[in-house]
């Protein structure tokens, strides 16, 4: 049986090389700087992305899947492949989870 893990994907559809996502309906996310602060209108909820993580988001937003976007961002950044891994996965289960980010369902 296929279960679900924090980011949404089924254990049968999930591919690290193709994961998409996309930024739920109701999210609004403005640049501050070196920063983005993301805001969930119907659950007034408000979250700051740090240097690393304001990139993710716009990889993300640009189409990247997670693959590529940590590719760019290794390419962008002093930090070990494995850690990039681990961070990118804790940020994105975490966003999926506090409703800022779904699965894209087309991939």
């Amino acid at each position: 049986m296929a279960t679900d893990d924090v980011t949404g994907a089924r254990d049968d559809e999930r591919r690290p090389e193709t994961r998409r996502f996309r930024t739920s309906t109701d999210t609004v996310a403005r640049r501050m700087d070196d920063e983005y602060v993301l805001v969930q209108l119907q659950a007034n909820r408000i979250y700051q992305l740090n240097r690393t993580g304001a990139r993710l988001w716009e990889l993300l937003e640009a189409g990247h899947d997670l693959q590529q976007a940590q590719e760019q961002m290794l390419l962008e950044f002093d930090v070990d492949e494995q850690h990039l891994q681990n961070e990118v996965d804790m940020l994105v289960g975490e966003l999926v989870a506090k409703g800022f980010l779904e699965p894209d369902a087309e991939t």
